[in-house]
């Protein structure tokens, strides 16, 4: 296995470590389990991700110790199944993304958007959005053309 995709199993590890302890966890466990269950992991890596996260919590503070030893489980675990083909660079890559914006949303550190709108007089609302459904503006006064 290449260094790259060492450190992308590594860093997909920690995270999910991360979300363990978190709001986050139910759905990080669902998106393991989906990449799991089309890389043909066996039943039992589901129970192991719940048995890490009970390890976790069992304590009164998350220890580091027993943290990095799950992270570390879950790297070996991550980088067996690009070994034996199951799972490629491109879908390791796209886990720890998605990982990463459960983190950031976890700790309040969702990414802001700043929209501008140029060219032109605008003569009513103007909305950017990927579906509206139900959305209705009361009738307004007709522009004036000049």
């Amino acid at each position: 296995m290449d260094a790259e995709l060492a450190a992308m199993a590594a860093s997909g590890a920690t995270t999910l470590v991360s979300l363990m302890v978190t709001d986050s966890w139910t759905h990080a466990r669902a998106l393991m389990g989906r990449l799991l269950a089309r890389a043909g992991a066996d039943s039992g890596a589901i129970t192991g991700l719940d048995d890490a996260r009970a390890r976790l919590l069992t304590g009164t503070a998350v220890d580091e110790h027993t943290a990095s030893g799950i992270a570390a489980e879950w790297q070996t675990r991550l980088c067996g199944l690009v070994e034996a083909g199951a799972l490629d660079g491109e879908e390791l890559s796209d886990l720890g993304a998605s990982l990463r914006r459960l983190a950031a949303a976890a700790a309040g550190c969702l990414p802001t958007v700043h929209n501008t709108v140029s060219g032109g007089t605008q003569h009513g609302p103007i909305i950017q959005a990927g579906t509206v459904t139900g959305l209705a503006f009361p009738p307004g006064p007709s522009p004036r053309r000049e």
